[in-house]
C-alpha cells in the first residue's frame, strides 16, 4: 500500500460575497472526494475551511500513488470465442472491445469448472499522485459553479472565477503540488487578514494550516460562528435577559463577511424609538447587517450589535463609525414614516389605481375592491357576527393602501405591517389595524397565521382572489412556473380555513370568480370554478400526505363528499389511525363496505319495501338507518372517530345478511328490493369516503 500524506488546497481571492461563498463551500468537498476517487487515490476525511478571501480543503491521509491493479475478466468459452481455424468470432471481438483490447490479446485457460475460457488480463501499474492532483485541483477551480453571480476575469487571461484569484496554496505533505490557473501558480504560502496579518505566511504542511491562519488573523467559519455566538451571549447576559435578534440569513451572511469577528455594541438616538420598530430593525438588518437588541419585556432598545472584522482594541473607533452610518439610515426611515402619516389611507388607496396588479387582471385598486366584496362572503361562510363582518370588510377596503407609501416603497417586506400602523394612527379599530398588518400571513412554510379572525378573513380573500384570477385568465401554475406563488397561497388559505374559520372553499371560489366576471373578464365560469377547486383540493391532498396519511386513505377521503378542510383532514387522520391503531375496527369498516358495494345498483334507488324483508334483511335495514343517523350527527359535530365506529357497527348485520339471504333471487321483486337495501347500506358510506379504496388494500 502506498505511503499517505495530508493534502491542502487553498484558493485565495479578493473578498467573495457571502452567498456565492456559501454555495462554493457546499460544492468543494464533493468535488475533491469525487476527484480523488476517480483518480484512484485512497484518502481519509475531507474538510473545508473558508473565509471571505479563501476557499480551502484539507484531506487526511492521501495516498502518494495509486495502487497497482491486476484485472482479470472471464469471457465466453474458448470454443465459442474462436472457430475451428482459430479465428476470433464476434463473441470474442465484442468481449475484447468491451475490455479495451483486441481479440489477439485475449488468453485461454481452463477455469475451475474444467472448461476452457478466454480471459482479458490487464496490469495497471501504480501512478504517482502529483500529476493526478495537479490536474484535479485545476479542474476543481474551473468546475466551481456560481449561480446568480457573474464570474470575473483579471489580467490578460480568459479564465474566470467569482472574484480574481490572487494566490493558490497546494501541498501534499511538505511538497508543493504544481497548480496553475490563469496567471496564478501554486506555492506554499497563504495570506492573512488584510490589517491584522497582511502579507504572505508560509505553510510548512497541511497540519499547521489553521494555526498559521489564526496567527495571521483569520478564523475558520466554525470558529467565527462560535466567537460571534459567544459575544452575543455575553451582550445578552450583561443586559439581564435581553435578546439580540439574529435572523439566520443575516447571521450566515455576517459570519462570511469577516475573518476575525469582534462583537461590539452601538447605540442610536432615542427619537428613533418613536418609529415602528419593524422598519428600524429592517433598516439595520438589511442595510448594515446590525443586530437589534430587545429588552427582557420584548421592547426594542437603543442598542444594536455590530460584528466587526478587527480586534477589540479598535472597538471605540468601530462603534463611532457604525453609529454615524446607522443614524443616517434611521433618519431616512423616520422621514418616510413621518411623511406617510400626513397622507390618509383613503388617499393612498386611490393611488392604487395607477399600480398594475397583473396586466390582464387590472390594477391593485380593482384587486382591493374584489377583496372587499369577497371578505363579506368569507365572513358569512364562517358564521361571523355583524361586528366582525364589518371590520373584515373595512380592513379589506384598506389592506393594500400602504403599498404606495414611502416606507413600504423603501422597505418592501413591511407591506401590511406599515398599513397597520397607519390604520391605528387614523383611528381605525384594533381589529382592522391588526387585520391589515397580518393579511399577508402565512407568507412561507411554518409562518404564523393571522392573529385575529378579521385578519384571517382578509387573508383568505386576498389569497383566493389571486388564485381565482390567474385561473380565470388561463395562467395556472405549471411544474416550473408559479410567479404569483399560487401553491403557497392555496396552502396558506387551507391552513386558515382549517385552523381558524372552519368553513369550506367551494362556494367562496364561486364568489371570487363572480367579481372577475363583474369586472368584465371573460371566462367559462363552470370550467374555471372546477379547475380552481381541483387545484385547491390537490394542495389539500398533498398537505394530508405530508402529515403522514397514506395515499390510499387520501384517495378514499377525496372520493367522498367531505370538502371542508378541517373535516377533510380530521377524517383522513381518523381513518389512518383506525388502520394503524385499531386493526379490527378498520377491518370491519373495509370488509362491510367491500361485501356490499360490488352488488349495489344505484339506478334502483334506496326505497325499500319492508313487507318483502326477512329477519336478516330487516335487521340490516334498521342497523343501516341507525348508522346513518349516527354518521350524520358525528359529521355535524366533527367527531370522526365516532363516524368510523358507526360505519364499523354495520359489519355484523351485513355479514348476517350475506350468510342468510340470496341477493340475486329469481323473483325480480325480491331481487330488486334486496339491491335497494344494499344501495341504502352503501349510501351511509357515500358522504364519508370511498371505503372501497381501502378495502382493495386488505
Amino acid at each position: 500500500m502506498a505511503e499517505t500524506k495530508d493534502l491542502l488546497f487553498e484558493i485565495g481571492t479578493e473578498e467573495m460575497p457571502s452567498a456565492p461563498l456559501m454555495n462554493a463551500v457546499k460544492q468543494l468537498s464533493p468535488l475533491m472526494e469525487r476527484g480523488l476517487t476517480e483518480a484512484g487515490l485512497a484518502h481519509g476525511a475531507v474538510r473545508v475551511v473558508s473565509s471571505p478571501r479563501r476557499l480551502a480543503v484539507l484531506v487526511d491521509a492521501v495516498a502518494t500513488a495509486t495502487d497497482e491493479v491486476h484485472e482479470v475478466k472471464r469471457g465466453p468459452a474458448a470454443n465459442i470465442a474462436f472457430d475451428a481455424d482459430g479465428n476470433p468470432t464476434k463473441a470474442a471481438e465484442g468481449f475484447a472491445r468491451k475490455c479495451g483490447m483486441t481479440a489477439a490479446e485475449l488468453v485461454q485457460r481452463e477455469d475451475t469448472d474444467g472448461r476452457t475460457y478466454v480471459f482479458a488480463e490487464r496490469n495497471i501499474p501504480s501512478a504517482p499522485a502529483m500529476p493526478l492532483l495537479s490536474a484535479l485541483c485545476e479542474r476543481i477551480i474551473a468546475g466551481l459553479e456560481w449561480p446568480n453571480y457573474r464570474s470575473q476575469r483579471w489580467g490578460s487571461t480568459h479564465e474566470t472565477f467569482v472574484r480574481p484569484i490572487r494566490w493558490i496554496c497546494a501541498l501534499l505533505g511538505t511538497e508543493i503540488i504544481p497548480v496553475r490557473y490563469a496567471d496564478v501558480t501554486s506555492g506554499n504560502t497563504t495570506r492573512g487578514h488584510r490589517v491584522l496579518g497582511p502579507g504572505e505566511h508560509e505553510v510548512a504542511e497541511p497540519a499547521v494550516y489553521e494555526q498559521v491562519l489564526e496567527a495571521a488573523g483569520v478564523l475558520s467559519e466554525e470558529r467565527r460562528r462560535e466567537v460571534i455566538a459567544a459575544g452575543i451571549a455575553l451582550v445578552e447576559a450583561e443586559r439581564g435577559g435581553a435578546h439580540v435578534d439574529t435572523p439566520k440569513k443575516v447571521l450566515d451572511e455576517v459570519v462570511n463577511l469577516c475573518e476575525w469577528p469582534t462583537v461590539v455594541v452601538g447605540t442610536f438616538d432615542e427619537e428613533f424609538l418613536q418609529v415602528p420598530h419593524e422598519i428600524i430593525c429592517e433598516s439595520m438588518l438589511s442595510n448594515q447587517r446590525y443586530f437589534p437588541i430587545y429588552d427582557a419585556e420584548g421592547q426594542l432598545t437603543r442598542e444594536f450589535v455590530v460584528v466587526a472584522n478587527g480586534r477589540p482594541e479598535c472597538a471605540d473607533t468601530i462603534i463611532d463609525g457604525n453609529e454615524r452610518v446607522v443614524r443616517a439610515r434611521l433618519y431616512d426611515a423616520k422621514f418616510f414614516y413621518d411623511e406617510d402619516l400626513k397622507v390618509s389611507l383613503e388617499e393612498f388607496r386611490e393611488r392604487l389605481a395607477s399600480v398594475v396588479f397583473q396586466e390582464k387582471l387590472g390594477t391593485v385598486l380593482q384587486k382591493s375592491e374584489r377583496i372587499e366584496a369577497l371578505a363579506g362572503e368569507v365572513a358569512r361562510a364562517a358564521g361571523c357576527d355583524a361586528v366582525v363582518t364589518a371590520d373584515a370588510v373595512r380592513a379589506a377596503h384598506l389592506c393594500k393602501a400602504d403599498l404606495v407609501s414611502s416606507a413600504v416603497v423603501e422597505f418592501t417586506s413591511q407591506q401590511g405591517v406599515m398599513g397597520g400602523y397607519y390604520a391605528q394612527a387614523a383611528g381605525e379599530t384594533d381589529a382592522v389595524a391588526a387585520a391589515i398588518r397580518d393579511h399577508y400571513r402565512p407568507r412561507f412554510a411554518g409562518d404564523e397565521l393571522p392573529e385575529g379572525i378579521v385578519g384571517c378573513i382578509v387573508a383568505v380573500s386576498d389569497k383566493l382572489d389571486t388564485i381565482a384570477g390567474m385561473f380565470a385568465i388561463g395562467e395556472p401554475p405549471t411544474g416550473s412556473k408559479d410567479p404569483f406563488a399560487l401553491r403557497r397561497s392555496a396552502i396558506g388559505l387551507l391552513n386558515i380555513l382549517r385552523s381558524r374559520l372552519g368553513c369550506g372553499y367551494e362556494e367562496l371560489v364561486a364568489h371570487a370568480l363572480a367579481s372577475y366576471a363583474a369586472q368584465g373578464i371573460q371566462f367559462d365560469a363552470t370550467e374555471v370554478q372546477a379547475a380552481v377547486c381541483a387545484f385547491i383540493k390537490g394542495r389539500m391532498e398533498q398537505m394530508t400526505r405530508d402529515e403522514g396519511v397514506s395515499a390510499d386513505v387520501v384517495a378514499a377521503v377525496s372520493a367522498g363528499s367531505v370538502r371542508v378542510p378541517a373535516s377533510y383532514l380530521a377524517l383522513a387522520h381518523a381513518l389512518e389511525d383506525a388502520r394503524a391503531n385499531d386493526a379490527a375496527t378498520f377491518e370491519n369498516l373495509a370488509t362491510a363496505y367491500a361485501r356490499a358495494s360490488h352488488l349495489a345498483d344505484v339506478s334502483l334507488g334506496v326505497e325499500v319495501n319492508s313487507a318483502l324483508l326477512g329477519e336478516a334483511e330487516a335487521n340490516l335495514l334498521t342497523s343501516t338507518d341507525q348508522a346513518q343517523h349516527r354518521v350524520s350527527d358525528a359529521l355535524a359535530s366533527g367527531d370522526f372517530t365516532a363516524v368510523i365506529g358507526a360505519l364499523a357497527s354495520l359489519r355484523e348485520p351485513i355479514d348476517r345478511f350475506f350468510d342468510e339471504v340470496l341477493v340475486m333471487d329469481e323473483d325480480e321483486a325480491l331481487r330488486q328490493n334486496r339491491l335497494r337495501l344494499l344501495n341504502r347500506f352503501a349510501a351511509v358510506f357515500a358522504d364519508v369516503a370511498n371505503i372501497g379504496e381501502l378495502a382493495k388494500k386488505k
